[in-house]
This record gives structure tokens, sequence and C-alpha cells, in this order.
């Protein structure tokens, strides 16, 4: 490294004791005032040099040092833009302090190989620069700085814009799925309503072939007639106090029909149910025919839907000619020959 000239001298120079310019016993030591002209702050070759303190640091490069520090951990606040690098001169700083300065630093301020001083030329314009920063052509620390502000901003913009971006996609596949949801609910409910609707129909018209299967094999007592008395109609006429069959009225001699095949439990005089013909059914039931004016079957004898068993008459206690019609499933109480009848698909 070239020399430089000597700067200039100044008029006091602290001994070994007054690192700071003071007397280290206090004896009030004095200097002359130093009025500084062109000539003695003009640069030397471009540079300045500062003698070595070996026993202490002086002001001037205890000030300096601490500026170049804090423009550094500013990242390059203080800019020299558009100026020449300045030389830096440090004194040696204790391990305590270098051990802990960044290795950008460290560089700056490592001692001049020929002199023995530290120099640093680094521009401070350049301080804070990065290597990667450099690389990219960076040569102002304020615009480096700048330009890692504003690229975190976008990159939390960036991040805000996803997230904001996630829960919108996330409440449209919600939606979506609602939607979804409602439609197969209303589908399900449409195919269960037609299902229900279709088992319903099912249902009826096998109903309707049980009931004409029914009335092949079932039969009306007679052919032509009149409802007078219903079952449970109440009155003085009839010993329980109530109706308890159906009537059928029609002339006398009218051909009166089994209902259904069976067999003849009975035939003969009754009392007040005058001539009387018992017919049991299959399940048990049997079926009472009174009031006949003429018996045409017998005892034991078996019968089909539709054969004559007798004729319409007036016998026993009545008023008029008519057949009594009576249900007794098991042979025991009676019960209504109507809903009977219609449960087997035959409407009186």
């Amino acid at each position: 490294m070239a020399s430089n000239n000597p700067a200039p001298e100044a008029l006091y120079v602290p001994n070994d004791r007054d690192a700071f310019g003071f007397g280290g016993d206090g004896g009030g030591e004095t200097w002359d005032e130093w009025n500084p002209t062109e000539d003695s702050v003009r640069p030397v070759r471009g540079r300045h040099r500062v003698a070595k303190q070996r026993g202490g640091l002086a002001r001037s490069s205890t000030v300096l040092g601490v500026g170049v520090i804090a423009a550094v951990g500013a990242g390059g606040i203080a800019s020299a833009e558009g100026k020449a690098p300045v030389s830096i001169s440090l004194p040696d700083l204790p391990a305590s302090v270098t051990d802990h300065l960044p290795e950008v630093i460290k560089a700056d301020i490592a001692p001049d190989s020929a002199s023995g001083t530290e120099t640093n030329t680094t521009p401070l314009s350049t301080a804070g620069l990065t290597t990667s920063s450099s690389g990219q052509g960076t040569t102002d620390a304020g615009e480096t700085l700048r330009a890692r502000i504003l690229q975190q901003a976008e990159q939390q913009q960036a991040g805000a814009d996803a997230e904001a971006q996630a829960a919108a996609e996330k409440a449209a596949a919600e939606k979506a799925a609602a939607e979804a949801k409602k439609k197969q609910d209303a589908a399900a409910a449409k195919e269960a309503a037609a299902k229900k609707k279709a088992a319903e129909e099912a249902a009826k018209k096998a109903e309707a072939e049980r009931l004409a299967k029914l009335a092949a094999s079932y039969s009306l007592p007679v052919a032509s007639y009149t409802l007078t008395s219903h079952f449970g109609d109440a009155g003085s006429m009839w010993s329980s106090g109530y109706h308890t069959g159906l009537d059928f009225a029609a002339p006398t001699g009218t051909p009166i029909k089994a209902v259904h095949s069976g067999t003849v439990k009975s035939a003969g005089w009754s009392g007040s149910y005058g001539y009387r013909t018992v017919i049991v059914l299959d399940d048990g039931t049997e079926l009472w025919f009174c009031h006949q004016s003429s018996l045409n079957v017998s005892a034991g004898q078996k019968v089909t839907t539709g054969d004559v068993i007798g004729r319409v008459g007036a016998t026993g206690n009545v008023t008029g000619p008519h057949l009594h019609l009576e249900v007794r499933p098991g042979g025991g109480d009676p019960i209504d020959p109507m809903a009977w009848l219609q449960a087997r698909g035959i409407n009186p």
C-alpha cells in the first residue's frame, strides 16, 4: 500500500496517562488552541491517516467507529450516494468487541498489512449490503432496506391473499356441498314419496284382486232385497234389546243362497227365529239364515257358494217376510254382517 504524507501535527497530543486529553493526575495541564486552516485540513492523496493509538482510543476514533457500527446496524440508513469512497482508519478493537461483530465488518476493519493500521475503504453508502444484494446490482443500502421492506410487504400481502382465497374456496365448497345435499335430500324425498305412492297403489290393487277373488267365492244371500234393519239397532222387538243381524226384506218364496261353501250344521224350527239353517264355514264361522218359509237342505250336507238352501218367509217373531242373517265367528257372539261381507268383497 502506498504511503501517505503525514497529517499536520496537532498542537497537543495526549500522553499515555491521558488518552482523551486530560491529565491523569488532575494536574491541570494546558495546551494551545488549534485553529484549523484550509491547508491543514486538506486530504493527502485522497486519504486521511490517523496514527494508531496503543494506550487507548482517541475521542475522534471512538466516535467514528461507533458511527460506522450504527450505520451498519441500521441497514445503511446513512448514505453517501454519488460521493467518492472515504478511507477510514480505526484503532485496534478489543477481542471482546470484535468477536461479536458481523463478518462483513470484521473484514472491513482488518489491519492494513503494509502500514499496520486498520483501514476501511468501503463507501458508507454500501454499508449493510449483503452479498446477494450486491450480486443483484444493488449498491445503495437504503434501497436495499426499502427493497427488503417491500418484499416483506409483498410476501405478507401474498399470504393474506392466499388465506382469503382459501377461505373463499372453503366457503364455496361448503355452499356447493350444502346445495348438493339439499338436492340429494329433495331427490331422496321425491323418490320415497314415489315409492310410497307405488306401494299404496300396489296394496290397493292387491286388495282389489283379493276382494275380487273372494267375491267369486262369496255371494249375497238374496238377489233382490231391501235392507230394513241393521246390526245394533235398538228396540223392544228384540229380546237382547238390540238387533243382532242384518235383515233382507224380500217377497215370500224368494230363493235363499249359501253365502259361502260349508257344511250344514242344522236345519229346522228355532223358536223366535222361525225356520233356521246354520252353515259352518271352514274357519268355524257360523252363518244363520232365519225366518224361512221352507228348507232345502239338511244337517251334515255340504253346500257351495250360490246353492239354494231355502226360501224367504215370515216365520217366528217377525212383522213381515224377510231373511235375518247373523254371522257368529267360532259359533260365539254375533258380529256385524255388513262389515263381514264387505271384507270379503260383497257390498249389500
